[in-house]
């Protein structure tokens, strides 16, 4: 399975999914014109990934602003996580947040309150 790589913009959050590491990496901000657009490749990526058997997934998010539609897809890409932890696939998440922007580690906390597997938040390291 390939990896997917999406460079960041002002706008939109850099994507990197390595399938042979089980790992995605997100950060910057999001605020697309287009969210569903922008992350669909994400998804279907992910979507991929699980059907075709794939291992663990670690997500690792460093997202600094996210507008109404980028949390909706994040929403969606949790769902899916936590559809896989329930069939018995190791999923985590470790959301790493600037310490001087609390509304992001509240919006973390409000995303960890629905989900079942392991989902860590901490202050991001300079």
């Amino acid at each position: 399975m390939n990896n997917l790589r999406i460079e960041g913009t002002v706008s939109s959050p850099f994507i990197h999914a390595d399938a042979s590491l089980g790992r995605l990496e997100m950060g910057g901000d999001s605020y697309p014109e287009n969210s569903f657009e922008m992350f669909g490749p994400l998804i279907d990526w992910l979507e991929t990934y699980f059907r075709e058997g794939g291992g663990p997934m670690h997500l690792e998010l460093k997202l600094r602003y996210l507008n109404t539609s980028s949390v909706k897809v994040v929403m969606d890409i949790f769902d899916l996580l936590e559809e896989q932890h329930h069939g018995g696939r190791a999923v985590s998440v470790l959301w790493l947040y600037d310490t001087r922007n609390e509304r992001v580690a509240e919006l973390a906390e409000e995303f960890k309150e629905d989900c079942s597997f392991p989902f860590d938040i901490k202050p991001q390291q300079e």
